[in-house]
C-alpha cells in the first residue's frame, strides 16, 4: 500500500464537542451583574452618542490598518494613521514614546485628575497573515474610546474628573511591547488599564497564559561521521534528547501548561557530526508560579540532555521579555459587561469558553502592575481561530466595523464609570490589593 502524499486530517470531534459545551453553558449562565452604579445614566447616553458619531471613521481606520499590515516594531504607518485620526479631532498625539519608535501616547485631563485610566491600542500584524489577530479592530476600539471620552469632556467640561491616556502599544505578536513600555514608565501613575481583543465570542473574561521564550544551544565537537565518529560529540543528539525529554515531561505537566519546541539548527552535512544544534521553545502556564516551575523543569532537561550527549549547552531565557498571565479585575469587568449589554451583546463570564483554548498576551504584564481588564469582542464566526487567514478575513467585515464601535463604547463607558464612581474605584483597588498587589514583573523570573 503506497504511503499518502498528504497529512492525515485531524478529527474535529473534540472541537465540535467544545463548541456544543460552550453553547450550553452560554444559554444557562446568568448575565454578569455589577454591584456598582457607575457613571450617571445621562453621561453614559451622551457617551454612546459620541461613540456612534465616530462609527464611520473607526470603521475606516480598521480597514486602513487591515489593508496595510505591519509586523512588530515596524508599525510606522499604523501609528501615523492613529495620530492622524486623533489630530482630526483636535488631539495631539506623540509617536515614538517610552523607548519605542512606533509607540503612541495621547492624553487629556478633566477636572482634578484624581484618577488616571489608560486605554491600550494594539496595531501590529502577523507576518504572512496580516491582521489574523484582529489588531486593526483593537486599535480602532482604543482610539474610539479615547475620542468618545474626549468629545464628552469638550461638550461638558465638568461632567467627570480624571486623566485619560491612550497608549498605542506596538509589538504584541511574538514580542512584549507593553513590557518595554512599562519599563520606560508608560504605566506610572495609572490607576487602571484596559483594552479589548477581537475574537469569535463576546467574553468578559478568558484565560490568557503566561509565556516565556527559551533558546537552547548545544555545543559539540565535529568529526567525520564515517571515519571517526567516536572523536565527535553530537550536538544534534543532545537536541534530540531534549526534544524527547519535553515529550516525556508532558505526561507530568499540569493541565494548564504548554510547551512548543522546534529544532532550528542541527548540522549542515550528514557526513559531519553536528557541532551545533539549537532549539527554540515557548513555555506557557496559567499562573506566574507554575510558569516559574515549568521553566525550572525545562532548564533541567536542557542540562541533562547536554550531559548525556557529552556536549556543552547555553540556555537563554527571554530574549524578549516574558509575559505573565492576565489578572482580570472583576469589578471593572462587570462594568464592561454592563456597557456591552447596552449594545445588544452578552459578554460571557470566565469558563464558558473552555480554558483549553488559551493563548498569551503582553497585557498580562500590565495587569500585574495595575488593575486591568482584557475582554474579548466577537468579530468572527464561533470556532474561527486566531492567527489564521480566516480570522484575518473576518477583521475586514461589517461585523468587525460594528465591533469597533461597540468596543469603543464599552471601553469608554468602563473608563467613565471608574472615573465617576468612587465606590467602584475603591473596589477595584481593593480587589487588586487582595490578589497580591503590584508585582515586580521585570525581575519575576530572576
Amino acid at each position: 500500500m503506497p504511503l499518502p502524499s498528504e497529512p492525515t486530517v485531524p478529527s474535529d470531534f473534540f472541537s465540535r464537542h467544545l463548541s456544543e459545551q460552550t453553547h450550553a453553558l452560554a444559554a444557562s449562565t446568568p448575565r454578569i451583574e455589577s454591584a456598582f452604579a457607575g457613571a450617571p445614566r445621562q453621561l453614559t447616553d451622551e457617551l454612546a452618542d459620541a461613540a456612534d458619531a465616530l462609527a464611520g471613521e473607526l470603521g475606516d481606520l480598521a480597514l486602513d490598518l487591515y489593508e496595510h499590515p505591519e509586523p512588530a516594531f515596524e508599525e510606522h504607518r499604523s501609528a501615523a494613521a492613529l495620530a492622524s485620526l486623533l489630530a482630526g479631532h483636535g488631539v495631539e498625539a506623540t509617536v515614538g514614546v517610552h523607548g519605542l519608535e512606533t509607540a503612541l501616547r495621547a492624553e487629556f485631563v478633566a477636572g482634578d485628575a484624581r484618577r488616571t485610566v489608560a486605554i491600550c491600542a494594539e496595531y501590529d500584524a502577523l507576518p504572512g497573515i496580516g491582521h489574523g489577530c484582529g489588531h486593526n479592530v483593537i486599535a480602532a476600539c482604543g482610539v474610539g474610546a479615547f475620542l468618545a471620552l474626549h468629545a464628552l469632556h469638550r461638550r461638558r467640561p465638568d461632567a467627570f474628573a480624571g486623566r485619560v491616556v491612550l497608549l498605542g502599544t506596538p509589538a504584541e505578536e511574538g514580542h512584549s511591547g507593553k513590557e518595554y513600555l512599562a519599563r520606560e514608565g508608560a504605566f506610572d501613575g495609572v490607576d487602571a488599564a484596559m483594552m479589548v481583543h477581537s475574537y469569535g465570542y463576546d467574553l468578559a473574561d478568558q484565560v490568557w497564559l503566561g509565556r516565556r521564550v527559551l533558546t537552547v544551544t548545544f555545543h559539540g565537537r565535529p568529526a567525520h561521521a564515517s571515519a571517526e565518529p567516536f572523536m565527535g560529540r553530537n550536538a544534534l543528539d543532545a537536541a534530540n534528547l531534549m526534544y524527547t525529554g519535553i515529550g516525556l515531561l508532558r505526561q507530568q505537566m499540569l493541565p494548564v501548561d504548554r510547551v512548543h519546541a522546534i529544532i532550528t539548527e542541527g548540522g549542515s552535512r550528514a557526513s559531519v557530526i553536528p557541532e551545533t544544534a539549537r532549539l527554540d521553545l515557548y513555555a506557557r502556564s496559567k499562573y506566574p508560579q507554575t510558569l516559574r516551575d515549568l521553566s525550572a523543569r525545562l532548564d533541567d532537561i536542557a542540562h541533562g540532555a547536554a550531559l548525556m550527549a557529552g556536549v556543552g549547552v547555553t540556555v537563554e531565557w527571554d530574549r524578549h521579555p516574558a509575559t505573565l498571565p492576565v489578572r482580570t479585575n472583576q469589578a471593572l469587568t462587570a462594568r464592561w459587561a454592563t456597557a456591552q449589554a447596552r449594545r445588544g451583546r452578552t459578554a460571557l463570564p470566565l469558563r464558558v469558553v473552555p480554558e483549553t483554548i488559551a493563548a498569551s498576551t503582553d497585557f498580562g504584564n500590565v495587569s500585574y502592575r495595575v488593575p486591568g481588564i482584557h475582554p474579548l469582542i466577537k468579530i468572527a464566526p464561533e470556532g474561527c481561530a486566531l492567527h489564521t487567514r480566516e480570522f484575518a478575513d473576518a477583521a475586514a467585515t461589517p461585523a468587525a466595523r460594528r465591533a469597533a464601535v461597540d468596543g469603543a463604547f464599552g471601553l469608554a463607558a468602563t473608563a467613565l464609570d471608574f472615573l465617576c464612581d468612587d465606590d467602584l474605584a475603591a473596589a477595584v483597588a481593593r480587589e487588586f490589593a487582595d490578589e497580591g498587589g503590584p508585582v515586580d514583573v521585570e525581575h519575576y523570573f530572576d
